[in-house]
């Protein structure tokens, strides 16, 4: 048996354009530069990036990481076919759960994966990755551009992102402070954020049969408008709130919303107990629970129903960090509050909901 003469050995014939990814690199150089710190390193190697942490001034410093997607919200900015903004929700659902324990993000690094690399496309992304990290005063110091024909659809993109953050290790926040009496501030989020839209593509587009371009009038734009609104970053406003401010806990509301959050920073003996309807909710959420048939347990339990982050913090404290959290812009609430929790009792209760 002989072996088959093979065309061509190119790797672009197999779908795979190495100076394609070249050119890609040279495009956003100076995106990515943009937003450096004196702290980065450039210009040495190429295989990794560089971060100098010799001026931090912590008697004990840690390093906080955390790594995150923004699930198939990718499917709307593909629909809406604009994608200069999912990369700012990359950026969020990193950073803001390294805040959450007090922590000040120092670096980001990015995953992008395609069937094959389109260049205006993943440009645009960087773009928002780049806005993402400017808001969230982090360097983004690298990241892997990879074309996986096969793996994905044509068209189709895959993100992921990783964040690095310090702090010192007495000024931790890990809920251990969190006392009976203290009480919940949230603030406000920009909408659904970047969780749950399995849940909603399967309403709006499968059960509604609407397009991203229709015009939703109870929304007051056209559903993809709504839906492609950026992830509120909220690392500016807490690190400055935190120097004057003592926070308990910290709760950054994705994935699994109210009931599965609220208790990874509850000590025992304790529970939050949330006052449904004591912050303004956006229309979107009372939008898909009226045309989805969403049991309100369930929007508590899938979305953040209009509250992005929420902080614990001593009654005495509730007002002085209220007032400092709007002079930084953001919308402050106070939802709620913690008290005593018997055992076996459930961790969170949210006051007037629906069966």
């Amino acid at each position: 048996m002989t072996t088959p003469e093979v065309s061509s050995s190119r790797y672009s014939d197999a779908g795979v354009d190495i100076d394609k990814g070249n050119a890609f690199v040279s495009r956003i150089k100076k995106i990515v530069r943009d937003t450096h710190s004196r702290a980065v390193i450039d210009d040495i190697g190429g295989f990794s990036g560089l971060f100098s942490i010799g001026n931090a001034n912590l008697k004990d410093p840690v390093l906080v990481a955390s790594t995150d997607g923004v699930g198939t919200k990718l499917k709307i900015a593909h629909l809406c076919n604009k994608h200069d903004t999912i990369g700012i929700d990359l950026v969020a659902m990193c950073v803001n759960d390294v805040i959450v324990c007090g922590a000040k993000p120092l670096f980001f690094l990015d995953y992008f994966a395609s069937s094959s690399l389109d260049l205006e496309v993943a440009t645009d992304v960087i773009k928002g990755i780049a806005a993402g990290c400017k808001m969230a005063n982090c360097s983004l110091i690298g990241g892997e551009t990879a074309e996986m024909p096969g793996m994905y659809q044509p068209g189709d993109y895959d993100l992921a992102g990783f964040t690095v953050g310090m702090c010192d290790r007495d000024a931790i926040i890990d809920g251990t402070s969190v006392r009976v009496g203290n009480k919940i501030i949230g603030l406000a989020s920009s909408g659904l954020h970047s969780n749950g839209f399995s849940l909603v593509r399967k309403i709006v587009f499968d059960e509604l049969q609407l397009h991203v371009n229709d015009h939703v009038q109870e929304l007051g734009s056209t559903l993809g408008e709504e839906l492609l609104k950026p992830t509120k970053i909220y690392v500016e406003s807490v690190l400055r709130v935190i120097r004057n401010v003592k926070i308990n806990a910290m709760v950054h509301n994705t994935g699994g919303g109210f009931y599965d959050n609220i208790p990874r920073v509850l000590p025992s003996g304790c529970k939050a107990v949330i006052n449904k309807g004591s912050w303004t909710m956006p229309p979107i959420f009372p939008y898909l629970q009226a045309k989805g048939k969403v049991q309100e347990v369930e929007m508590y339990r899938t979305f953040n129903m209009g509250i992005g982050l929420m902080v614990v913090v001593n009654e005495a404290d509730a007002e002085t960090a209220m007032q400092q959290f709007r002079a930084m812009g953001e919308q402050p609430f106070l939802i709620g509050e913690i008290a005593a929790a018997k055992k076996d009792e459930a961790q969170v209760v949210i006051n007037g909901l629906t069966a």
